[in-house]
């Protein structure tokens, strides 16, 4: 029983190692390309404005936008607890005012997680008739996105936003790592297609 035990846990470890590597890993690959749609994970805001965590993944989907590598750009986000504006229509109009013309840029505000937010988002973009996405949101993030955007029938491109406050920091941005090197795998095994 005890070799059982022991077989076990050192299992569930080399998968926990291999999640947390292949999070890490995704955190810092860029492979950004043409597509139909520049998808943006929503974050915090505040009265309006946008968190400086949602500002920096906001300003790389404008840069990404005005490299031309996708024609919309969908910001995502409802609205948190105790808000009365959503994350969505804050990162729209922050986007507006830093230039993008008004019908490049949609907004997907009925989801409170990202599991919601980018399964609504890929119903719009499907249909539209387009398949292909750009995610931007921090880097530990990129796995997760990924395995979700493909369950829910897109082909995902992953570029996280390279200033944001969470990647500056490397105490905070380990915390986030580890913990999405469990809701990684967890978002392959459970979550539903479409």
């Amino acid at each position: 029983m005890r070799r059982l035990l022991f077989a076990a846990a050192l299992a569930a470890g080399a998968v926990w190692v291999t999640s947390f590597a292949a999070v890490a890993l995704s955190a810092r690959r860029d492979t950004a390309g043409s597509a139909d749609a520049i998808v943006v994970l929503g974050a915090a805001q505040y009265n309006g404005r946008p968190s400086p965590v949602f500002k920096a993944r906001l300003d790389h989907a404008a840069a990404l936008y005005r490299r031309g590598l996708a024609p919309l750009v969908m910001v995502t986000g409802g609205v948190g607890a105790g808000d009365t504006l959503s994350e969505a229509a804050v990162g729209r109009r922050y986007l507006i005012e830093a230039g993008l013309p008004e019908g490049a840029v949609a907004i997907e505000a009925t989801g409170r997680t990202s599991e919601q937010s980018l399964r609504a988002a890929a119903r719009h973009v499907r249909d539209a008739g387009g398949s292909r996405v750009i995610l931007v949101s921090d880097g530990f993030h990129m796995l997760r996105l990924a395995v979700l955007a493909r369950r829910f029938g897109l082909e995902p491109k992953r570029s996280p936003a390279p200033d944001s406050p969470i990647r500056a920091s490397l105490r905070r941005e380990v915390g986030y790592l580890l913990a999405e090197s469990f809701k990684a795998p967890i978002a392959f095994l459970l979550t539903r297609s479409r």
